[in-house]
C-alpha cells in the first residue's frame, strides 16, 4: 500500500503543488487581511492539495495513450506499466472524496461553487482536443485556487468587495496559461501528430513565445492594480519587482531556437514566483497590521 500511494504521489508529482499553494494562501491572506483561523488555513491547504491531486491524476488517466505517442512522455509510469491503472483511479478519487470534505469544513459557498470548480479540475486535462483555448483553461483553473480560498475565508464572491478575488482569478490565469505556452512548445511535433490544438503546434513557436510575454506583461499589470486597490505596503512592492525580473529572466532562458532550458524557466522560475508573492503579500499585510 505504502508504495502504491508513493507511486501515485510520483504519477502525478505532488511536489509541483506548490506552484498552487502559494497563490491559494494569497487569496486567503488578502481574504482575511491577515492570518485567518488555523481551521481554515488547514482546511485550505488540504483542499488545494487535494484539487490539484483530482486534477493532475484524471490528466495523467485521459492522456496515458497521446503521452505513449511523445517522446517527452512516454516514460510516465502510466504508460510503462509501473503504475496500475487501478492505482491511478483509486488516488484520484480519495483525493475527490478529500477535497469534498475539506470544502464542506469551511464556509457554504465553498461547498455550493464545488461542482463548477469539479468541472475544470476534471474538463481541462480534455480541452486541447478541441480547442487552442486549453493553455488558459488551465490557467483558470488553477486561478481557482486563490479564488476558492477567498471564498473560504469571506464566504462571498459576488459583490464589489470581492474584486481583488476576481484579480487574481485574473493573475493567475494568465500567468499560468503564459508559461504554459512556453512548455507546450516542446511538444509541437507531437501534438501535431496526434491532432491536438495546442498554440506552438498550430502557430508556431515564436507566435507562442510573444503571446506568452505579452501574458506576462498583462499579469505583471494585474498584480499592480491588485496592489493599489488595496493599499498593500512596500514588502508587497518589491515582491512585484523581484517577479518582474524573474518572468523578464524566464523569457530570456527560451528562443525559438533553444528551447533546451525550458525545464528551468517552468519549473524553478515560476516556484520562485509563487513563493516570491506569497510572501509579499504575507510581510505587506503583517506591517500594515
Amino acid at each position: 500500500m505504502l508504495t502504491k500511494i508513493r507511486d501515485f504521489l510520483e504519477l502525478i508529482k505532488f511536489e509541483h503543488t506548490i506552484f498552487a499553494l502559494p497563490f491559494a494562501y494569497v487569496g486567503m491572506l488578502l481574504a482575511a487581511g491577515g492570518w485567518p483561523t488555523w481551521q481554515q488555513f488547514v482546511w485550505i491547504t488540504v483542499a488545494m492539495a487535494a484539487a490539484r491531486t483530482l486534477a493532475m491524476g484524471v490528466n495523467r488517466i485521459a492522456d496515458r495513450a497521446l503521452d505513449a505517442l511523445n517522446p517527452r512522455t512516454a516514460n510516465r509510469p502510466l504508460v510503462t506499466g509501473r503504475i496500475a491503472l487501478s492505482t491511478a483511479w483509486a488516488g484520484t478519487a480519495i483525493s475527490g472524496l478529500v477535497l469534498t470534505v475539506a470544502a464542506w469544513q469551511l464556509e457554504p459557498l465553498t461547498l455550493i461553487l464545488l461542482p463548477g470548480a469539479v468541472l475544470f479540475l476534471v474538463g481541462y486535462a480534455f480541452t486541447k482536443r478541441f480547442t487552442w483555448l486549453s493553455h488558459f483553461i488551465l490557467g483558470f483553473t488553477d486561478g481557482l485556487a486563490p479564488m476558492g480560498a477567498w471564498v473560504a475565508v469571506r464566504g462571498s464572491l459576488f459583490t464589489a468587495d470581492n474584486i481583488p478575488a476576481w484579480l487574481l482569478l485574473g493573475i493567475v490565469t494568465l500567468w499560468i496559461g503564459g508559461f504554459d505556452l512556453i512548455y507546450a512548445c516542446q511538444d509541437v511535433e507531437a501534438d501535431r501528430a496526434s491532432g491536438l490544438y495546442a498554440i506552438p503546434a498550430r502557430f508556431g513557436i515564436p507566435v507562442a513565445l510573444g503571446l506568452s510575454s505579452l501574458c506576462h506583461v498583462v499579469t505583471i499589470t494585474l498584480l499592480i492594480i491588485l496592489g493599489q486597490t488595496l493599499v498593500l505596503s512596500w514588502p508587497y512592492w518589491l515582491a512585484l519587482a523581484i517577479i518582474a525580473g524573474l518572468l523578464i529572466y524566464e523569457h530570456s532562458l527560451v528562443r525559438p531556437d533553444d528551447l533546451s532550458r525550458v525545464n528551468v524557466a517552468f519549473f524553478n522560475i515560476n516556484s520562485y514566483i509563487s513563493v516570491t508573492l506569497f510572501a509579499g503579500v504575507l510581510g505587506a499585510l503583517f506591517i500594515t497590521t
